[in-house]
């Protein structure tokens, strides 16, 4: 699969791709997004007015939702993330990750910075898991 256009560093730090396999219309309401992060990589705190549902093709990343412990997410896992929900999801510090995001046609909200503290901080509480 193609890796997609370069992603603009706006809302995260480090390299990205992202394929836009299916945008919505009048008959499908959800957009179909490939990303795929480089190791190391952030992708700030956001929420959609809808679920997003997050299939991993490749690799290894980080997963969190706002109050609850981030998790890593590997090929095959699928993660759901209900509606207004404030998350976030990007590659582990050592390896790349590549998933399918499906979320719905509104723009997605941005909330806040993901720190790189913030994110060395859930590297190294997942290296002891």
């Amino acid at each position: 699969m193609d890796e997609g256009m370069k992603a603009p560093n706006t809302h995260h730090n480090g390299d990205a791709w992202l394929n836009f396999l299916t945008e919505a219309d009048n008959d499908f309401n959800y957009n179909i997004t490939q990303a795929t992060f480089s190791s190391g990589s952030t992708l700030d705190w956001h929420k959609h007015t809808t679920d997003q549902v997050l299939i991993v093709v490749k690799g290894i990343g980080y997963y969190q939702e706002r109050g609850k412990e981030p998790i890593f997410i590997r090929q095959g896992d699928v993660i759901r993330c209900e509606k207004n929900i404030e998350h976030w999801h990007t590659s582990s510090a050592e390896n790349m990750v590549s998933y399918i995001a499906i979320y719905g046609s509104e723009p997605t909200e941005w909330t806040e910075k993901l720190t790189q503290e913030y994110y060395d901080g859930v590297t190294d509480l997942l290296k002891n898991k």
